[in-house]
């Protein structure tokens, strides 16, 4: 591979949270968890993974970051310029948080750094949705905010939306993994038209909520019939969440992507502390151990910052 020029630059791409309950493969938000990617042009490519959410990912040219820079350079029909590869990560891996998203965002907007931006933002977006198979986790990285995304032939097209005021986020974060291939294996291959109707319905209302920041209407909007009834065995105590949040102060809840990862929303200008009592108290039932914190939606997605 030709060398770089000579300016190192840090990329900096988002958590996400996907599906919201109906909204499945098409809809989620950013979150402020981080996966940063130092580029460091040198005469040999060289990938270093630091901190402890990456022991024992490949470091070396097989490590999923790199791969991503290779697909931008493939796309751009150019040679990826050798550069030392420092990635680290705040995003926790297999927890339905979008770590495999940001990373492979934050790889292809570095490889088209690198390259001098011969990719378009759409064309970034339309790539990273075509490799990872769905838009829901790939948007929200690149774009921050809501983002209602679809994928078909023709592209990658979406709306982004700025949070509602005053729109908070819950999360628990259980300390066991979740594969999204094992999420996905347990779904189903087909659906009744009732079933149809009641995802589409509630997948529309959820997000011409957010566009018009109707925070009463989320407990409704977010049921769902696709996926989380039947993940539900994969994630002790999640039942009980979806039944029971919102009557400890959350506006609703859901899986956050494949899981095992919990989303609550919450009214910012309200107390949480009895939606964490009530969730630590569900883990505690179910003999688990985690996290639960409380976010802000993250407006800015991925961002590129040149030297220093």
């Amino acid at each position: 591979m030709r060398e770089a020029g000579d300016t190192a630059f840090t990329v900096r791409a988002p958590a996400s949270s996907a599906n919201l309950g109906p909204g499945f493969d098409s809809l989620g938000l950013s979150l402020p968890l981080f996966t940063t990617v130092t580029v460091t042009p040198q005469a040999v490519a060289e990938v270093v993974p630091l901190g402890p959410e990456l022991a024992g990912t490949p470091a070396d040219e097989g490590n999923y970051v790199y791969q991503a820079m290779l697909l931008a350079a493939r796309q751009a029909g150019r040679g990826l310029p050798s550069a030392r590869v420092e990635i680290q990560t705040e995003i926790p891996l297999a927890r339905g948080l979008g770590s495999s998203a940001a990373a492979l965002v934050a790889g292809i907007v570095a490889g088209n750094e690198a390259l001098g931006r011969p990719l378009s933002e759409a064309e970034v977006l339309d790539l990273a949705a075509r490799e990872e198979g769905h838009p829901d986790n790939v948007a929200p990285a690149l774009l921050g905010g809501i983002v209602v995304a679809t994928l078909d032939r023709l592209g990658t097209h979406h709306v982004r939306l700025d949070p509602p005021p005053h729109l908070g986020v819950t999360v628990l974060i259980p300390d066991f993994e979740l594969s999204t291939s094992r999420a996905r294996g347990v779904l189903p291959g087909e659906y009744s038209r009732a079933d149809a109707v009641h995802a589409l319905s509630h997948a529309a209302l959820l997000a011409a909520a957010f566009a018009q920041g109707r925070l009463d209407l989320l407990r409704h909007a977010m049921q769902d019939r696709l996926h989380q009834n039947w993940r539900a065995p994969l994630v002790p105590g999640l039942s009980d969440i979806l039944e029971g949040a919102t009557g400890h102060g959350a506006l609703g809840a859901a899986l956050s992507g494949a899981g095992p990862t919990v989303l609550c929303f919450h009214d910012a200008r309200e107390e949480t502390a009895g939606l964490h009592a009530f969730l630590h108290g569900v883990m505690e039932a179910h003999g688990l151990t985690g996290r639960v914190l409380d976010l802000p939606i993250q407006t800015e997605g991925t961002v590129v910052q040149r030297g220093g």
